[in-house]
Order: structure tokens, then sequence, then C-alpha cells
């Protein structure tokens, strides 16, 4: 006796439900806590249901493959590893261009030192030097005045991160010019370069880069597909065939061997192969927002950055908390960045009209509607 319903079928089944929860799409809120609240649309889901799958752990996985397979192709590098996060991502670079009592020169914003738990430390043994880089940034000098000396008494310089785009610094970007700076001196000085790219696409499709000409400069790079890109879950480390041959044992060392990986997979080839360029109607989108709080008398300062990230001080007294509240009652929702600073993330899942309510929900605000 046969099974009675296909794939094709189960399909057909999610996307009665994908309908039924677009038509509730006005009963929802508007999330602008972050990129990472995307869910994957029709085409994504028959993509990932239609996937051949494998043991990935052996190899055995061709979706997966696939997917490693095109994203070293689109930077230009030998190799990549699929796995379940960025920080996972990461955490690998860092271990595989390490040893105990070295020391990461990193921006002060940096994703690695705010949020991934100092695994920098309990994984691979090493510190961090935090430089205080303009709006999340390093150059070529500031981290030539991090450089330790070498003595008996000081951790070792081996690894440089930089992060393209900087979340926390409002998704600012360096440019290619500003990266091959960087690479040529970190080169020059028997560095280590990685690139914590999570949102790199961001900063691809505003400055209309090159991705080939982004890998050679590295030595490994992250990307992440389930922020801006949509899909459901999954980043890549990417680097030499060497690096990636013991990337894959210290993942199974974290416990991130993962098996029909495939159907994830296939989820982040569709977003590759469709949605990049999606991302410059985001950034639309947050300038939108921004013009629209740039001339409230509860706005102190709005960060520098051109991409999805909208990051805002608050004066007069008014509070993170109390921005969040007035918002939420519009249903609309947003991140705490601080005391006094909120974030919003625009993204694939909030079309123009949603912005345009959150932007008339700005204008309406006053302090006083805030303290009250």
């Amino acid at each position: 006796m046969g099974y009675l319903y296909s794939p094709k079928l189960l399909f057909n089944f999610i996307t009665l439900q994908k309908i039924h929860i677009f038509t509730k799409k006005i009963e929802m809120a508007i999330n602008l806590i972050s990129d990472t609240v995307t869910k994957p649309g029709l085409l994504m889901l028959e993509a990932m249901m239609e996937a051949k799958v494998g043991d990935d752990v052996f190899g055995q996985d061709p979706t997966v493959n696939k997917l490693e397979s095109l994203v070293a192709e689109i930077f230009g590098m030998e190799a990549s590893l699929f796995c379940p996060s960025g920080t996972m991502t990461n955490q690998i670079a860092i271990n595989l261009s390490t040893q105990p009592m070295d020391e990461i020169i990193c921006e002060v914003n940096s994703h690695i030192h705010h949020y991934e738990n100092a695994s920098y430390a309990r994984i691979s043994g090493v510190g961090l030097n935090l430089v205080e880089g303009e709006n999340g940034l390093l150059s070529p000098q500031l981290i030539k005045q991090a450089i330790r000396p070498e003595t008996d008494w000081y951790p070792r310089s081996s690894l440089v991160v930089i992060e393209n785009t900087c979340n926390k610094a409002g998704g600012t970007h360096y440019t290619m010019n500003e990266m091959a700076a960087i690479s040529e001196f970190c080169r020059r000085k028997g560095l280590r370069l990685h690139l914590d790219g999570a949102r790199i696409f961001n900063a691809v499709v505003i400055e209309g880069m090159n991705t080939k000409e982004i890998g050679p400069l590295f030595d490994t790079i992250s990307i992440c597909l389930s922020k801006g890109l949509g899909a459901p879950v999954g980043s890549l480390l990417l680097g030499s065939k060497k690096d990636i041959k013991q990337a894959r044992r210290i993942r199974k060392a974290l416990g991130g061997g993962m098996r029909q990986a495939g159907f994830l997979a296939a989820a982040g080839i569709y977003a590759l192969q469709n949605q990049i360029e999606d991302l410059k109607l985001d950034h639309q989108k947050a300038d939108l927002l921004k013009e629209a709080l740039k001339n409230r008398d509860w706005v102190a300062s709005i960060r520098e950055g051109r991409t999805n990230i909208v990051i805002f001080d608050l004066k007069n007294g008014v509070s993170a908390d109390d921005f969040l509240q007035k918002m939420k009652e519009s249903d609309i929702l947003c991140s705490a960045f601080g005391p006094s600073t909120v974030r919003m993330v625009t993204h694939r899942d909030i079309n123009k009209e949603e912005i345009m309510k959150c932007v008339e929900v700005i204008n309406q605000l006053n302090t006083a509607d805030l303290l009250s």
C-alpha cells in the first residue's frame, strides 16, 4: 500500500497554509526587529520541497554540495562550508586562524565582540584587541596601531576581523578600495584576515561590487543566508580547500554536522539566484524611515549607514522602552539597542505600504506623546 500523499501534494498543503497566513497579514504586526524574521516565499518553499538530499556529514547531500560550490564561485574562492549560523562560521574562522593566547584585532562594534557570547575565548582561547574605528570601520592605520610588540607578556596579534556591513554601527559598509587596502596591509604584516560578511550582499548592491574580487582579499569569509536574503537558516564559511577541510572537522566538533541539510541549502540557492537585487528595496525603505526620524523633537541623532539598518538615539528624557511601547500600540515592533537607542531593520517581508504606515506613526509622535 502506497503513501496517501506525495511531496507535491504536501507542497500544495503548505501553499494553502501560506496563503492563509498571507490573508491574515493585516492582523499581524510590522516586524522591524531584525531582517532575520523573514520567512520563505512560495517559490523558495517549492525549491526546498523538491531538493535532492543525502547525508552531508559524509559529503553526500547533492544540494548542499551545489550550494557550497555556488558560493565559492560567486566569491572567487576555492571552497565553502554550509553551517547552521553566522556565529558558527565566524568562530570556525577564528579557530582556523589563531592559537591559544593569540589576539584578534577588531572594531569595538564588532558582532564577534557583542553578540557571540565570548565564544572566541571559550572555543579558541584567544582575546580581542578592540579598536575604536570610524562608524564601525577600521583602516590600515588603526590596525597598525593595534598590533602588539612581540614579547613574552603580550598576546600575539594574529588575526584581523572586519564586519561588512557593520550591524551595531548602523549598517555602515566598507567599499572595495577600503577592503583592498586592509587586505594589502594585513598580508604585508603577516596577519590573517577574516570578513564577517553576514550582510555583505547589502554592501555589494549599494556599491555595485564584483563579488569575485572580494574573495581573494580575505583568508576566510562568512556570509549569511537567513537575513535580508530571506532563507530560513544557514551561513557559509569560505576559504581555501585546506582551510575548509579543517573547518569541516571543527564544525563537527561544535555539533554543526547536519544530515539531510539539502532542504535548507535549496533555500539558500534560491535566495542567491533570485533575491540579491531585492536588497536595494530594503535600503530604500530604510531611507524613508530615516527621513521621517531626522526632524522629530525626540531624536538626538541617527547613525551613519546607507543600507537596511536604522539606529537612532533619543533625547528629551525619552527612553527606548517609551518608544517601543508607543510603536507597539500601532502594531509596529522595533528593538532597543541601549537605554535610549533604538534599532529598526527593513527587509523583504515588509512592503512599502507598511513602511509608509511606520512613517505616518513616526510623523505623528512628539515628546509629550512618548512620555505620556
